[in-house]
């Protein structure tokens, strides 16, 4: 039985987030097409990466969930690749 059932959280790679600013910036996509295309599930996402964005916290796009105000940048590459591919499994089903 997964534990994480239920859960509203969702993890996104930080290719995915700056994807999605560089997308905003462009002019070209609303933040309905762009959540159609990364499968975003709430537009306050895209508004909280485009603020760090503005104000140069892009380091914030690489952390974990559940470690907004604590992260540094210690998270081994490994965890970040499993994250990752998780992302990418539930993107496929």
């Amino acid at each position: 039985m997964d534990s994480k059932k239920g859960s509203t959280k969702r993890f996104y790679p930080e290719e995915i987030k700056q994807e999605v600013i560089r997308m905003k910036l462009s002019g070209d996509y609303t933040n309905a097409e762009i959540m159609g295309i990364h499968q975003i599930k709430n537009r306050g996402q895209i508004k909280t990466w485009m603020k760090w964005h503005r104000e140069g916290q892009t380091h914030r796009l690489a952390q974990p969930l559940g470690k907004q105000s604590s992260y540094n940048a210690e998270l081994s590459e490994l965890d970040e690749l499993k994250k990752k591919v998780l992302y990418y499994e539930r993107k496929r089903n």
